[in-house]
C-alpha cells in the first residue's frame, strides 16, 4: 500500500478497525460490524461510506436490506484488510489502539522505519500541516512509539525521528514496499 492510499484510509477513525474485523470473519452486515467495532453509529457509517469510496468495500448485491446493506471486501480491500489486521494485532491494548484512530499516526509510523528529519516526513505527507505533524510526533514520542534524537554531526543540530517499540512493529505490519 502506498503512502497516499494509507493517508486516505486513515482519514476516518474506524476504517482500519472495520477492515480488520472483516478480515477476521465478522459478517459484513452493519449490526455485527457496529457491535464488534464499538464505534458510534455516525462515525461507523461515515467510515463505511469512506471505505466504499476508496473501493475497499462494495455492497454485496442481492444481500441485506436496502437501508442496511451487506458489505464485502473488494480485491484491493482484501489486501488492505490483511494489513489492517496485522496492525490491529500489533496493538492489542484498547487504550493504545485509540492512538491508531488518529489521522496521522499510521502514515508517520510508516515513514519512520529509518531516522527521518521533520522536513522529510512533512514532504512525504504533502497534506499535513506543521502543527499536525508536530502534535502527532509529540504524542507518538510520549507513547514511546517514536524516538527523537538530535543529530549534532552537522553545523546546525537537528532532530531525527525513528519508530521504536510498538511503533516499529506497526511499521513492519504496514510494509509500504510489499
Amino acid at each position: 500500500m502506498d503512502i497516499s492510499k494509507l493517508v486516505k484510509l486513515t482519514s476516518r477513525a474506524w476504517s482500519l478497525n472495520i477492515l480488520a474485523l472483516l478480515h477476521s470473519g465478522v459478517p459484513g452486515r452493519q449490526a455485527p460490524l457496529l457491535a464488534a467495532s464499538g464505534a458510534s453509529r455516525t462515525s461507523f457509517n461515515a467510515s463505511l461510506e469512506h471505505l466504499t469510496q476508496l473501493k475497499f468495500l462494495e455492497k454485496n448485491p442481492g444481500h441485506g436490506h436496502p437501508l442496511r446493506p451487506e458489505f464485502r471486501l473488494t480485491s484491493a480491500g482484501i489486501k488492505a484488510a490483511e494489513i489492517a489486521s496485522r496492525i490491529v494485532n500489533a496493538v492489542p491494548d484498547e487504550r493504545e489502539f485509540a492512538l491508531l484512530r488518529k489521522s496521522w499516526t499510521l502514515p508517520i509510523l510508516a515513514l519512520t522505519a529509518t531516522p527521518r528529519r521533520f522536513s522529510g516526513i512533512r514532504s512525504d505527507l504533502a497534506t499535513i500541516t506543521d502543527r499536525a505533524l508536530s502534535a502527532s510526533l509529540v504524542q507518538l514520542e510520549e507513547r514511546e512509539w517514536i524516538q527523537r534524537d538530535i543529530d549534532t554531526s552537522k553545523r546546525l543540530p537537528f532532530p531525527l525521528y525513528c519508530a521504536t517499540n510498538t511503533g516499529i512493529e506497526i511499521n513492519r505490519a504496514i510494509d509500504l514496499h510489499a
